[in-house]
This record gives structure tokens, sequence and C-alpha cells, in this order.
């Protein structure tokens, strides 16, 4: 018979780890006390004790429904993504027809437009192309020294920044726009040195911190090389 001390031990040794480690040890422990197991019961926040067997059954619901969940996202997800390479492929092709840079601006505008917004704008950095005078083109420059404090404000160390902008940077970046109330702004190029995309919107909650910026992505990529059939990179 156990003294007391030797109780004792043996019921500090018995800790969850000790229990865990015994069942690892030993997987036919409930075939062998299947009638032990049928009878253990647990707490249930809502039901007061459940069985462990309902327990294992709940657990392996929840998780089904889990996964379920997931691969209903990963395929809401391709499908999205599907449509937007359609969307892309589909605007590329329309800016790489345009016969000259004016007109390929002009269906970049357009396209913004068509999706509600009140237009889209390329700002070039004026040390990376050669848009200087007597060029067709300067309207286009932007000087990287003045946008820079923009840049720490708005972009710190993002390629993309979507939200409000206030009258000197809106006078700096869209001289010509009115009215604008949020804009999606991208840097251009794989280093973001080439200049900036921008589509802007009247309304000042269209586009707000943590939306998506896939399409943004692929358009700053693309739209440096459709500018280099008219204008040279310095």
């Amino acid at each position: 018979m156990k003294n007391v001390g030797e109780q004792r031990a043996s019921e500090v040794m018995l800790d969850d780890q000790a229990v865990s480690d015994y069942l690892l040890q030993h997987p036919d422990f409930f075939i062998r006390n299947a009638r032990q197991t049928e009878q253990m019961v647990i707490p249930h926040p809502v039901r007061g004790t459940v069985s462990l067997v309902e327990w294992q059954l709940a657990r392996q619901r929840n998780h089904i429904t889990q996964l379920e969940e997931e691969i209903t996202l990963l395929m809401e997800q391709a499908t999205a993504n599907h449509q937007l390479f359609d969307r892309l492929l589909a605007l590329q092709g329309h800016l790489a027809a345009a016969p000259t840079l004016h007109d390929m601006l002009n269906r970049l505008h357009r396209w913004a437009r068509e999706l509600g917004l009140a237009g889209a704008n390329v700002r070039l950095f004026s040390d990376k192309w050669r848009i200087g005078a007597p060029s067709d083109f300067t309207q286009l420059a932007l000087s990287a020294q003045a946008f820079e404090a923009v840049r720490i404000q708005r972009l710190g160390k993002e390629q993309h920044y979507l939200g409000n902008l206030n009258g000197p940077e809106l006078l700096l970046l869209l001289p010509q726009a009115k009215a604008i109330g949020s804009v999606a702004m991208s840097l251009m190029g794989e280093r973001g040195d080439l200049g900036v995309l921008l589509f802007s919107s009247r309304d000042t909650q269209h586009y707000q911190s943590g939306m998506g910026t896939l399409l943004l992505q692929h358009l700053a990529l693309m739209m440096p090389e459709l500018l280099s059939r008219w204008i040279e990179r310095a």
C-alpha cells in the first residue's frame, strides 16, 4: 500500500503532459477502454457536459466547416484574380493600340471614367525622361524633388497610397483637376523612380487605406513600357 508521500508524488507526476505522452505512446488506449471512453464527459459552455465522442465529433465538424470556408475563399480569390487578369489584359491591348501618346492617355482616362472615377493621370519625373522643351510632353513633367515631401508624407516606404490629398498636394500632382475627393497613387517602375500614376474620385471615401492594390501594381509596372514608345528615358 502506498504511503501519503508516494501518493502525492504520483499525483504531481500525473500532469497534462504526462497524460498526453502516455496516450501518444499507447494509441490503442481508447480501443482497450471503449466502455470507459463512452462514459467520459467534458465540460461544455452551453450544454453543461458532453460525451468525449460528441466533443470529438463537434471538433471535426468545426474543422470541416473551417476548411470549407478556406476553400470558398480561395475559389473567390481565384475568380477575382482571373477577372482582374482579363480586365488588365484588355486594357493593355487597348492602350498598346493607341496611335499617339495623347490618344493613349485619353484611353486610360476614359477607362477610368467608365469605372465611375473622375479620371486617370500620369506624371513623369523630369530627371528620368526626356520631356523638357521643346518636347510636346512637358505637361507630364513632375519634379522628383518637389514630390519628395508628398512621398514621405503619404507613401513612406510603400509603392501605393489610397486616401485623401490636401490642397497643395493636389495642386502639385493634379493642377487641372477639380473637386477631387480621394486618390489612388502609385509609383511607376520596379523601383518606383519613374513617375506617378493617379486615379482620382470625387468621393472622399472611394479610396481608403487597406483596399487592395493588385491592379495598381500591375498598371504601375506596365505604364513605363507603354510610355517608352513615345518618350525616351533620360
